[in-house]
């Protein structure tokens, strides 16, 4: 499919206090960035696929440095590419891969859960050791440990559980503390650099060779799409579930010096995975106010087929036109270059800063 070629802003950037204050003095170099978020979204984050490749294929290696990339569900399986031998291939191939997956109508959760770790296979292709070594990049996954019902795969037990975190969550994000726990499995040279994390019973672990597959599974496994992962090497027993459940959107209070830089597919960040549906319920600006948020602008969802990004639904949606949905995906990876383009463009721009809107 031919490109869709728009005059209108591609990009919109938003920042935290700080952030904005470090832009206007300094404008933005690689080497200002030590930490990068990424958010559970499932397939959207093929929509900005072109971002990703040039941050990690062209912008950060102008200067390498040791950063910290911290991801929930698809954001892990985007950092552990990034992480790879060939990073921009791998972020390609994680593309492909995802594409390629097709279900059929009324598929189980134990088929879904198998494909997804067939693809991680092919796509890990048994890099553990260059993942967890990589002079650029330590890598951070979130998942969450799963307490009461929300330990049972099964619809009846599982669905009163998430029955509970619904309502429990329309009183407060506190509430969540009874159905989950954080853990972040780190790379072993060092944890990521976040404050002490006080809002969730929250432990950490190292990532190790015999470990990461299972943590990347267990971080991507949506309660009643995919099972729950019943062990992690290194972790206490339990069962482990999507990371974005907690941290959809990863508003978390990072210490990295300089710029926290947030490639997203939203121009907003949501607490947890159960707030999608509570405009009241907003990020911490404190946490944030060292974070450059770049995503898609309106204008450019609006030059999209749909208008928008891929989403997990059009697995539905498309359920009987595969090679459909496919070459919507590919048209949106392949848009998405005027994304990276667009970056790279403003980054050398003398005027960054007014193109920055508080975040």
């Amino acid at each position: 499919m031919p490109a869709i070629h728009v005059s209108a802003p591609a990009l919109t950037l938003r920042a935290g206090h700080r952030a904005i204050e470090h832009i206007r003095k300094n404008g933005l170099q690689p080497a200002d960035v030590h930490m990068i978020p990424g958010a559970a979204g499932g397939p959207k984050a093929l929509g900005i696929q072109g971002l990703d490749l040039a941050l990690f294929g062209e912008w950060l290696p102008r200067a390498p440095q040791m950063r910290s990339l911290i991801g929930a569900s698809i954001g892990s399986w985007r950092f552990a590419s990034a992480c790879m031998p060939d990073p921009v291939a791998a972020l390609r191939q994680l593309g492909e891969l995802y594409t390629n997956m097709r279900f059929p109508k009324g598929v189980s959760i134990q088929r879904i859960s198998a494909a997804c770790g067939e693809m991680l296979d092919e796509l890990l292709g048994g890099e553990f050791d260059s993942i967890l070594s990589n002079p650029n990049y330590h890598l951070n996954i979130v998942v969450v440990k799963s307490l009461g019902l929300l330990q049972h795969d099964s619809r009846t037990r599982l669905g009163l559980g998430l029955s509970g975190v619904i309502g429990a969550n329309l009183l407060g994000r506190r509430h969540l503390g009874r159905f989950f726990e954080r853990v972040i499995l780190h790379d072993p040279r060092q944890r990521p650099p976040l404050d002490d994390l006080q809002d969730f019973k929250s432990s950490h672990v190292n990532l190790t060779p015999d470990n990461l597959r299972a943590a990347l599974l267990a971080s991507g496994s949506i309660p009643m799409v995919m099972e729950a992962v019943r062990e992690i090497p290194g972790t206490a027993a339990g069962v482990y579930r999507d990371g974005g459940l907690l941290d959809y959107h990863l508003d978390l209070p990072y210490q990295a010096p300089g710029v926290v830089l947030y490639p997203h597919f939203l121009d907003r960040v949501v607490p947890g995975w159960f707030d999608k549906t509570l405009p009241w319920r907003k990020a911490n600006p404190q946490q944030l106010r060292d974070v450059l948020l770049l995503a898609p602008s309106r204008e450019y969802l609006d030059s999209l087929p749909y208008r928008k990004l891929p989403d997990r639904k059009d697995f539905n949606r498309f359920v009987y036109d595969n090679d459909g949905r496919e070459k919507y995906w590919r048209t949106a990876m392949s848009e998405s270059q005027r994304l990276g383009d667009a970056f790279l463009q403003l980054v050398e721009s003398e005027d960054l800063i007014s193109h920055v809107q508080p975040l």
